[in-house]
């Protein structure tokens, strides 16, 4: 690792003060905040919450296959009974010559055990299949969502050290601007340099002070931001690490992404949903059957009487689709454009990827390249500085010269802060592209 250090001792001495007077915020790293996000984040016991759910969901296919047993009771008061029409000829009547007639009793009770169990049926394994690559696609879209939640927090990290660096450099910037001031308010104490010399000056250092402000805003949103990504209370006292380190060396071994993963299993969840359609033309077999009382009552003297006859069968259904209105047929082609989107998605998704991959690349090396070129800026904008105020103090160097040097300086440290957050974007985005952002 090399540590970039962007404070002289200057900077060191503020942020120590800063610390001093700050002594209550606890410093965070970056691997701390997001160990805290994935006990605390909502987003992410979401996802877990789903993967439960899925997994629930698969366990309810599977017990489909298991015998099912029902318990039925009924009891039925006939204030008429039913009304049958007995043929005349099985009496010794004449062909064609019906006779009404009533049979039963008014008071049926039935009672009795029901169970069946499927012994083959393609709907159930199909979505057998289906539900467990529902539940790896559950899976993966949690860790799809711990991968942007850890891409998320780093970047605030990452954000939230630039500002501090920025309120380092502008702190640094107010010690030299307020020793320039007060000299010119010597000078022009003792008539030696017009008013309006001091004015520039003062404004010099109210723009800083301005900035100041608008950083330390900025700083407190961040913060917040991360607060509220971690899980955390807002009230909470933090900060992060101040000095910033980063490697220019590491070559990141590119690994199958979870985007790629995604759209793979998602492809292979449409072909299980398109060979579960396909299959519900098969037949399906199912074994059945009873055990039970049948009870007949008769409530009228002399003739009261309640007795049970005992009931059982078993038997096989088969069941086979034959002609549902061609709906079947739809359902299928549907699905299968719905495969070729998916297949399509998983190229496009695989030559994003190594397009964005070779981006971050070039970003990186460049902001590598600006890192060392702006640190040396600063150290000569720095000693540029600090010769013309010692040239101001003796005459040979003009306040302007002065305000244009300062100028250069906060220009070649902003530029510096520049290529910091670019080198760190690029570096985070080629982790999370090359699947090692947990890395």
């Amino acid at each position: 690792m090399k540590l970039v250090s962007i404070h002289r001792h200057k900077l060191i001495l503020l942020l120590f003060a800063i610390g001093f007077q700050n002594v209550q915020a606890q410093t965070w790293t970056l691997e701390k905040c997001i160990e805290t996000a994935e006990k605390n984040n909502k987003n992410l016991q979401i996802s877990k919450n789903n993967i439960l759910a899925g997994d629930q969901k698969r366990k309810e296919v599977v017990v489909n296959l298991i015998p099912k047993i029902t318990l039925n009771g009924d009891y039925k008061y006939f204030g008429e009974l039913p009304t049958q029409l007995m043929p005349l000829s099985v009496f010794g009547g004449p062909e064609g010559k019906f006779k009404e007639a009533q049979f039963g009793v008014p008071h049926n009770l039935n009672a009795n055990l029901q169970f069946s169990m499927p012994l083959y049926n393609s709907q159930i394994y199909g979505a057998m299949k289906t539900t467990k690559i529902a539940k790896e696609l559950h899976t993966l879209k949690y860790q799809k969502s711990e991968e942007q939640l850890f891409f998320e927090i780093s970047n605030l990290y990452y954000n939230a050290q630039i500002l501090s660096n920025q309120l380092a450099f502008v702190d640094s910037n107010l010690l030299n601007i307020n020793s320039l001031l007060a000299n010119m308010k010597l000078l022009n104490t003792h008539k030696l340099i017009k008013g309006t010399d001091v004015s520039k000056v003062q404004l010099q250092k109210d723009q800083l002070v301005t900035k100041k402000k608008f950083i330390t805003s900025k700083y407190t949103q961040v913060m917040n931001a991360l607060k509220f990504s971690m899980g955390i209370s807002l009230a909470e006292n933090i900060q992060v690490e101040k000095n910033i380190l980063y490697t220019n060396s590491t070559e990141y071994v590119s690994q199958t992404t979870l985007d790629l993963r995604l759209a793979n299993t998602k492809t292979r969840l449409i072909s299980s949903e398109l060979s579960t359609l396909k299959n519900s033309r098969l037949p399906s077999l199912a074994l059945f059957g009873s055990v039970g009382y049948t009870g007949y009552g008769f409530n009228e003297e002399p003739n009261e009487f309640l007795e049970f006859y005992p009931m059982g069968f078993a038997g096989i259904k088969l069941s086979y689709p034959l002609f549902n209105g061609t709906v079947t047929k739809r359902k299928i082609n549907q699905k299968k454009f719905e495969l070729q989107n998916s297949k399509l998605q998983v190229t496009l998704v695989s030559e994003k990827n190594s397009m964005l991959v070779a981006n971050a690349n070039l970003q990186k090396t460049s902001a590598i390249e600006s890192i060392e070129t702006t640190l040396k800026q600063i150290k000569l904008a720095q000693s540029i500085y600090n010769q013309t105020v010692l040239q101001k103090k003796q005459g040979t160097a003009s306040l302007t010269e002065v305000l244009l040097a300062d100028n250069s300086l906060r220009e070649a440290q902003q530029t510096y802060l520049s290529a910091i957050v670019d080198y760190l974007k690029a570096d985070l985005e080629l982790k999370k592209l090359t699947g090692n952002i947990k890395k």
